[in-house]
């Protein structure tokens, strides 16, 4: 694990703040927080201390403030403490703090970061899960790269972490996309029937029409021939065939899934059927569990007001008692036919993933499952196996040339994700999903995607992460075999060298706290920030030799400067790591 200096630092505030006034409750001195400050004029970093504490201290911020100030003179770490605002504390550090970050930076590579945070915890993350009845939207992708970033980070921070996909292959659903797989079997053998005639025969109607569905009844026609179809190429009854091509189409789809998902870059250890969850009993068992703690009874729901939800109907129905841990209403578990509602089966889904030793679940959603959190976070906690949190994912608009793009030639109706990867990359994908909190609603411009401007956030990184590169490529003839984490470092005092370098030392937090609060979009913005931080050194030593990274009459600084070079790398592909991105070695 790599150190944290401004947790080093908080350690020596709370100290000095026991020392003030001895005796504050716990929960108190666990809101004292160090941040770094926005204008380092008026200090590096910032304390809240005094603001926190001054309640239950019964002393004024200000004076409380200033008792912390003359507590912190004369400390190792810090140069200057002065009070400002109503109790809050700047501190500036002796510039060795920040250079002595270098080294660490080093020796540790892009294990810079990890840290303990999660103390072993085992968390499944569940994402993407889309119903394999179409191919993968730009929506799938937002939820993809978000979850797999959170996984990523989690890991990164000390939790356990399993990366499940949750295949939707029960159900009127997977019944109808078979329906339509089968037309468009018929349609590859050459059937004179319509599709309008063919949709007449259908129960439903045809649901899925596009042209997605193409390659597989070609490929259905090319497996079995004519032998699934009626005479003169007509529809067979569906009990000769049906399950078949349920099947077929399944495995056809959930492999363009995974073809979408290789593409991403994503990765998951788990694939989890929910047709074999319904076949293993689970469900069955964990109602019954419910059921053994008084919390299932038979009982009519009041009509709810406004639009009524798809699950209520005006009758006696097995009910979970969801409002006993938080929920608006209690929730049925079973529709008229007696069969389970879809909140039963996921229920026993959950139990399943907290029975596989999850201690945290974590579900990433589309915003319009926002409305399904409550009842399935009470069913998780009436369970008592794990804790459930979700992550909303909002949608994403796709511009080109300003405008809205809206359709895929083979989807019908929507932007794919394979034609997202096919007009702009997997990096840019990855990279520009992040850029916003997860959820918000974002618009994704293809143009700015691919440009070369610091507008467009992954070539601005990677260009970053290019020109260290490049720096390192040229001074390998220097280094003559030193070992940069051992170089002396006194020659680092610039600002401009002294804000990248605080930059770094707060990527530990910024892991941290990213982890915590399930937001890898904080990871993005501090790569952004970090290549700006080194963009700008390297434009000021365009202008001022002695900020030059290779100097001729100066080996001592030039060492100083590829250490500083080369740990900024390290720091950019350890987040790139989290963001699933590669870092690239020259722009061309």
């Amino acid at each position: 694990m790599t150190t944290d200096i401004l947790a080093g630092v908080r350690a020596r505030i709370v100290a000095a703040l026991d020392a003030a006034h001895p005796g504050l409750p716990p929960e108190v001195r666990a809101r004292v927080d160090v941040s770094v400050a926005r204008d380092p004029a008026h200090g590096e970093l910032a304390t809240n201390a005094a603001m926190v504490s001054a309640k239950a201290a019964g002393r004024k911020p200000a004076d409380l403030a200033a008792a912390l100030v003359a507590g912190l003179a004369g400390d190792a770490l810090i140069a200057l403490a002065a009070p400002a605002g109503p109790g809050f504390v700047n501190l500036t550090l002796h510039p060795a703090v920040w250079r002595a970050q270098l080294p660490t930076i080093l020796r540790a590579g892009e294990a810079y970061g990890d840290n303990a945070a999660g103390q072993g915890v085992r968390v499944n993350v569940e994402y993407v899960s889309a119903n394999p009845t179409g191919p993968m939207t730009v929506a799938h992708a937002r939820g993809a790269v978000t979850g797999d970033a959170l996984a990523n980070l989690l890991a990164k921070s000390g939790f356990a972490v399993t990366k499940e996909f949750y295949i939707n292959d029960a159900g009127n659903q997977v019944q109808a996309l078979a329906w339509a797989a089968y037309w468009r079997y018929l349609e590859a053998l050459g059937t004179t029937l319509t599709e309008d005639a063919f949709a007449a025969a259908v129960p439903g109607g045809l649901q899925y029409r596009g042209a997605y569905l193409v390659d597989v009844g070609a490929a259905l026609a090319r497996a079995r021939g004519d032998t699934l179809a009626g005479p003169g190429l007509t529809v067979a009854d569906p009990a000769s065939w049906l399950d078949e091509v349920r099947d077929f189409t399944m495995a056809e789809m959930l492999a363009s899934i995974h073809a979408d998902l290789d593409q991403l870059g994503v990765h998951q250890d788990v694939f989890s059927s929910e047709r074999a969850l319904l076949a293993s009993g689970e469900v069955e068992r964990t109602i019954a569990r419910l059921a053994d703690k008084q919390l299932v009874y038979r009982g009519t729901l009041e009509p709810p007001k406004g639009k009524l939800p798809d699950d209520w109907e005006p009758r006696e129905q097995t009910l979970f008692r969801s409002t006993a841990f938080g929920d608006d209403v209690d929730r049925p578990l079973k529709k008229s036919d007696g069969s389970n509602t879809y909140f039963a089966n996921d229920i026993g889904y959950h139990a399943a993933k907290a029975a596989r030793g999850a201690a945290l679940l974590i579900d990433v959603w589309g915003a319009d499952h926002g409305g399904y959190v409550k009842r399935m976070q009470a069913a998780v906690n009436a369970l008592g196996d794990a804790r459930l949190e979700v992550v909303l994912c909002q949608i994403v608009h796709v511009l080109k040339g300003g405008q809205p793009v809206r359709m895929s030639k083979r989807a019908g109706t929507y932007v794919t994700l394979a034609d997202l990867l096919d007009e702009v990359g997997r990096d840019a994908v990855r990279f520009t999903m992040l850029t916003r909190k997860s959820d918000a609603q974002m618009e994704f411009d293809l143009d700015a995607a691919v440009s070369q401007t610091r507008e467009n956030p992954v070539f601005y990184v990677q260009y970053a992460h290019a020109r260290c590169r490049s720096v390192l490529r040229a001074a390998a003839a220097r280094l003559d075999g030193a070992d940069l984490a051992d170089v002396g470092l006194d020659s680092l005092v610039h600002e401009t060298e002294l804000a990248l370098m605080r930059r770094l030392a707060s990527w530990p937090r910024t892991v941290e706290a990213a982890a915590l609060a399930r937001e890898p979009h904080r990871i993005a913005f501090f790569l952004y920030d970090l290549a700006g931080d080194f963009h700008t050194l390297w434009n000021r030593g365009r202008d001022d030799a002695a900020l030059r990274f290779l100097r001729d009459d100066d080996l001592a600084g030039t060492l100083a400067s590829v250490a500083l070079v080369a740990a900024t790398a390290v720091v950019i592909r350890s987040g790139l790591a989290v963001m699933g991105v590669d870092p690239v070695e020259e722009m061309r």
